[in-house]
């Protein structure tokens, strides 16, 4: 009984953890992203 309500527990706890770090990976992937492609165009133009 108690191990049903823990896996419960468990369960709400990982759904409320993805979608609290959702925004700031999303935030994550464009900055990421920004500066890789910034670092790509400045290597083409030295090539």
């Amino acid at each position: 009984m108690f191990r049903a309500i823990a896996d419960v527990l468990r369960q709400i706890a990982g759904a409320i953890a993805t979608v609290v770090t959702l925004p700031f990976r999303a935030l994550a992937r464009l900055f990421g992203g920004a500066s890789r492609s910034g670092r790509r165009s400045g290597r083409a133009r030295r090539v």
